[in-house]
């Protein structure tokens, strides 16, 4: 039986505590880098909803009659709050922040009996949930780099919404293109670096994330047309752009609500990359790693019983 710990951390020898403390380490990069393309809006994000992830939490804790201090000391509730912030675009107005934080802690995850229980993954939860509830400002991303913060379509809105201009313009398929859209690259392959920092401190294993990016970049491979207007992107694109690495490395990984199994993992993993690519390209949403993630955590159970009777027997 797996122990009890939240996003994005599977078993380990450490408590709770270390884990979590190791993944808001190896998110430093990813964020910093979040905030110097996006803005210091990311940062006053990060800020509400980890103040109201952790008094709506302690709330919780104090009604349930638990230790409000022992259970803040695992440190998930701020994962969480770092996840969703770290998302959220950095024009968004406040109660954005408290809303989704709100409901990540409350909904997602208290309302299943809390830290070991929740079924769906609290901080894309929250982030779902922003985004069907108020699209206009969860689509509002300033274009990178724009110091005067002028909102401007990301490259995966281009994906979709585009009928004119080639993806080869857009985005020369590079993996670090200076143009306007540059800063999706370089926010990835910093968290990229915090999931490979992670993966060396054995905090996960390598087979959700792997299988993810594999199978991502093979959906794309595949329907990649070297960049004509009609085209869906190629692998590096989808890699680089949008929430892909925080996805694999910091969401997916999950051990609650995800497969524990190596080959649940294999499969799981393979899913969600499949179901982001597909999202992507014939989605209403241009974002779709959120979407991927809480679907795939309906049919974690349903795999997990598979792989296990496959391996174990029974």
């Amino acid at each position: 039986m797996l122990p009890r710990t939240s996003s994005p951390f599977l078993e380990s020898q450490h408590n709770t505590g270390w884990i979590m403390r190791q993944v808001v380490l190896a998110a430093i990069p990813g964020t910093a880098m979040t905030i110097y393309w996006a803005g210091w809006g990311v940062f006053a994000n990060i800020i509400i909803a980890s103040l109201t992830a952790l008094t709506l939490e302690a709330i919780v804790f104090l009604l349930r009659r638990r230790s409000v201090l022992f259970y803040l000391s695992d440190y998930s509730a701020l994962v969480t709050a770092l996840l969703l912030g770290v998302a959220l675009p950095g024009s968004a107005p406040w109660w954005i922040a408290v809303s989704g934080s709100a409901f990540a802690i409350i909904i997602a995850k208290h309302l299943y009996g809390g830290l070991g229980y929740n079924p769906f993954n609290p901080a894309m939860a929250g982030y779902v949930f922003l985004l069907i509830s108020f699209p206009l400002p969860m689509t509002q991303w300033p274009e990178l780099g724009n110091v005067d913060g002028v909102t401007a379509a990301t490259p995966l809105e281009f994906l979709q919404q585009n009928t004119t201009l080639s993806m080869a313009e857009l985005w020369n398929g590079e993996i670090l293109p200076f143009g306007p859209h540059d800063g999706f690259a370089w926010i990835n392959i910093a968290f990229l670096l915090g999931g490979i920092y992670m993966l060396a401190r054995k905090i996960f294993t390598w087979h959700a994330p792997v299988s993810m990016l594999v199978t991502l970049g093979l959906a794309s491979a595949f329907f990649y047309d070297n960049g004509s207007a009609t085209s869906q992107g190629s692998p590096l694109f989808h890699w680089f752009n949008g929430a892909t690495m925080l996805g694999a490395f910091f969401i997916i990984t999950e051990p609650v609500t995800s497969a524990t199994h190596p080959l649940g993992r294999l499969i799981y993993g393979t899913a969600i990359g499949l179901a982001v690519f597909i999202i992507r390209a014939w989605g209403t949403y241009p974002e779709a790693i959120a979407f991927a993630v809480l679907l795939m955590n309906f049919a974690a159970p349903l795999i997990d019983r598979y792989t296990q009777s496959r391996v174990y027997g029974h």
